[in-house]
């Protein structure tokens, strides 16, 4: 065996106490890591006992910079004038590093190599712009970085678009950092490649970034991917959910949810200075060989001085202040500047945004009317509002029109179903509702609910409860009349309640619908709830959302609507008589059929009626891949019949045939669909690591007056609704109405369930059926 190089025992040793030293940590501990490898390699290349003449080793990338996490490759290149033992001469430098178990990133080049390596790929030449010589001919390594830097400066018409290019690449398939619940620090937008792509365009001499925002963003985001090496004891970027709460404690953090907080912060900052710095760019560029390309939001040129409103003009492709401007002595403009450029699709100009903050006094309380118009003119611009909104955030001007909004800023949400923060879920949500202003009568007030209807959010309890204060607050404020206050405060206090009764509720019992009714209120509010809903849906993402959902809730907002206008609420309806009509045509009483629908299909299942009738039913659909949406059931004449509403989990509708054989072998006991459904439950557990939180049944009292209903909510998984029929079954209880809804990988039904005369069940029953439906859930 070969005794280890003595330069590489002591990097080893001293990179252990390095990395072991508890109050070591941030931009210190990465310099000293950069400047321990490079003492190494020097030792290395020095033990090889080669003439140094001629030979180089420069540190790349990364490494360059001084910026090696616990887990860094060493990107290194070794250059060289032609010499022939040069692959010897490498051999004695990587192999006891690879030996040491450091990853590395080497390359051979001479310098024309090189220049040729960095004209045919971009990487290569942007690892080259932070080369940093270590060790051997120093000539040698700054004739290389000259030439690097002095190409990229003559290229930057060809090279700045195309690292453009690959930064709208990388955002498309990594996404956006500030928003996602396990983000990869280094390739999502605002992570650090785009910080090193700021370097670059800094580099070319064609623009420049806002250095202060862009340096603390870019420290924060390492020392978070410093402390992800030390935690798991590898490298990576991805900062996954198991992992979020030992990294927040190696940083010494409250908890993941701050952890994420301060990843969206930096990742919004340099986000923001991207689009601020990429503008620039093309600005200058189009000057000169025309504009790089439409990625960015907004404009890219425009005339010149063209008025926009008071004191705000389009110049350059963005809306900046007028000569004339006063901010000092115009409360009001900062809105107005804003209102003006997400009205034209212009970006506000950094330069514009930094002097409002600085020179613009806070508007009194409550606004001036024109002050609300123009909040409002943000906000219902649309999909130009976000960049605008984003220029605002960038100097916290949003906190000080809404002092709540500090509290869902950033804000994280621990559900699959949310693509974005709090904070930015109702900047999208408002966006959303634009796009629905022509269908109501006040768009103000949808807009302004859209804004507000999560903000409680920021609060402890429930946030319905606590966004109605904080919404009539923010609206009083806003200088609301008094009646259009009330009406914004029952949107955010009731935003759940269109879809909560749509998809729970049985919507044929009229305490339901006349309940819901008076909750709302009155036919505005009704109009107002039902496009606050849909933009709400459509903000949250594409889980959310489905064609039998909205069909629901427009039937709901129907039949509330007749109320409201005087009309009585519609009687409870049985099931209809084509399904008495199959019910009497089935042979022995038995019938299966599945009809299409534009969302999903209807199954009807007739059968002599009996205990576990339906739990038998949801296993068989379950076990054909058929999600239950919502399932109606009744007895005629001895037969009990159960309709389905469901959609397929993927692929086509199954073979009717094949779905009404099976039901009549689970009927006759020649299918064993609980051992099946618990193959495939097994096969789908919930991976290690991942706890879901246990399930919880309550009786919900007053809202039917003909059957007690069960609120179930658990973690979803393959014969869900089989066990939950199943359990029922057991208790001698009968379900009547079902409503299943699932919200990413958590279900919420509603079971509307009867005793064996037909009649609710009563209080100390229906508590003791929920206590034994959670416990066979568990």
């Amino acid at each position: 065996m070969v005794d280890p190089n003595p330069s590489t025992v002591r990097f080893t040793r001293s990179r252990e106490e390095l990395l072991a030293d508890p109050a070591g940590g941030g931009p210190e501990r990465r310099r000293a890591l950069a400047a321990l490898a490079d003492r190494w390699l020097t030792g290395l290349l020095e033990d090889a006992g080669a003439d140094r003449t001629g030979i180089a080793l420069v540190a790349v990338g990364g490494y360059g910079r001084r910026e090696l996490s616990p887990g860094s490759d060493l990107d290194v290149l070794l250059l060289h004038d032609g010499r022939g033992d040069i692959a010897a001469l490498a051999d004695s430098v990587w192999y006891p590093v690879w030996d040491a178990g450091i990853a590395l990133d080497h390359s051979v080049r001479t310098p024309d190599e090189a220049r040729r390596a960095a004209d045919d790929d971009l990487r290569v030449h942007l690892g080259l712009l932070d080369a940093r010589h270590v060790a051997g001919d120093a000539a040698l390594t700054a004739q290389v970085r000259t030439a690097a830097l002095t190409a990229w400066r003559t290229q930057a018409p060809k090279k700045l678009p195309a690292l453009l290019e690959s930064g709208a690449e990388r955002a498309e398939k990594h996404g956006e950092l500030a928003f996602l619940l396990e983000p990869d620090l280094k390739e999502a937008r605002g992570g650090l490649r785009d910080a090193a792509a700021l370097r670059a365009v800094a580099a070319s001499w064609v623009a420049d970034a806002p250095h202060e925002e862009v340096d603390a963003a870019r420290t924060t985001l390492l020392d978070v991917r410093d402390a992800l090496h030390l935690t798991t004891g590898r490298a990576g970027d991805r900062l996954l959910l198991q992992e979020q709460d030992p990294v927040a404690r190696t940083l010494g953090l409250l908890d993941a949810d701050t952890l994420l907080r301060r990843v969206s912060e930096s990742a919004r900052a340099l986000a923001y200075a991207s689009d601020v710095t990429w503008r620039e760019v093309n600005r200058v560029l189009a000057a000169r060989t025309g504009p790089v390309r439409r990625v960015l939001r907004g404009r890219t040129a425009g005339p010149e001085r063209r008025p926009l409103a008071e004191g705000v003009v389009e110049h350059g492709g963005e809306a900046v202040l007028a000569h004339g401007a006063q901010p000092a002595r115009d409360p009001g403009l900062l809105l107005r500047a804003a209102a003006a450029a997400a009205q034209a699709g212009l970006p506000l100009s950094r330069h514009a945004v930094d002097r409002l903050a600085v020179e613009c006094p806070p508007l009194p309380d409550p606004w001036p009317p024109a002050a609300r118009e123009s909040f409002v003119a943000l906000l219902g611009a649309g999909r130009s509002a976000l960049p605008v909104w984003e220029a605002l955030e960038s100097r916290r001007l949003v906190t000080r029109l809404l002092p709540d909004w500090e509290r869902v800023r950033c804000r994280p949400q621990r559900n699959a179903v949310h693509r974005f923060t709090v904070d930015r879920h109702l900047v999208e949500t408002a966006v959303q509702a634009a796009a629905h202003t022509r269908r109501v009568a006040r768009p103000d007030l949808l807009l302004v609910a859209a804004l507000l209807h999560d903000v409680g959010k920021g609060w402890p309890g429930d946030h319905s409860l606590s966004g109605e204060v904080i919404a009539r607050e923010a609206a009083t404020r806003m200088g609301f009349a008094k009646d259009d206050v009330d009406v914004i405060a029952t949107l955010v206090r009731h935003h759940l309640l269109l879809v909560d009764t749509a998809t729970r509720r049985d919507l044929d019992d009229p305490l339901t619908v006349s309940g819901f009714a008076e909750a709302v209120g009155g036919l505005e509010t009704l109009e107002l709830l039902h496009a606050l809903t849909e933009a709400d849906a459509a903000a949250t993402g594409p889980a959310a959302w489905s064609a039998f959902r909205d069909a629901l809730c427009r039937d709901l907002v129907a039949r509330a609507r007749a109320v409201l206008a005087g009309r009585p609420a519609a009687a409870a309806q049985p099931i209809d008589t084509a399904r008495l009509r199959l019910a009497g045509k089935a042979e022995g009483g038995f019938a299966v059929t599945l009809e299409p629908l534009s969302y999903g299909a209807e199954v009807t299942v007739a059968a002599p009626d009996r205990v576990g009738l339906l739990a038998l039913a949801a296993g068989v659909l379950a076990l054909h891949r058929l999600t239950v949406r919502s399932a109606v059931a009744d007895v005629v004449d001895g037969t009990g019949i159960t309709v389905w509403t469901v959609e397929t989990e993927f692929g086509a509708l199954p073979d009717p045939a094949a779905v009404r054989e099976d039901v009549r072998r689970a009927l006759d006991g020649g299918l064993d669909v609980a051992g099946k459904l618990a193959r495939r439950e097994a096969a789908y557990a919930p991976r290690r690591g991942m706890t879901p939180a246990p399930p919880r049944v309550e009786v919900v009292p007053g809202v039917s007056e003909t059957a007690t209903v069960l609120e179930v909510r658990a973690h979803d998984g393959p014969g869900l609704l089989h066990r939950i029929g199943k359990a029922l079954a057991e208790a001698q209880v009968s379900v009547r109405q079902a409503r299943v809804s699932t919200h990413g990988a958590e279900a919420v039904d509603a079971f509307y369930v009867v005793d064996g005369n037909g009649e609710p069940l009563a209080a100390d029953t229906a508590r003791q059926v929920a206590r034994t439906l959670e416990k066979a859930l568990s």
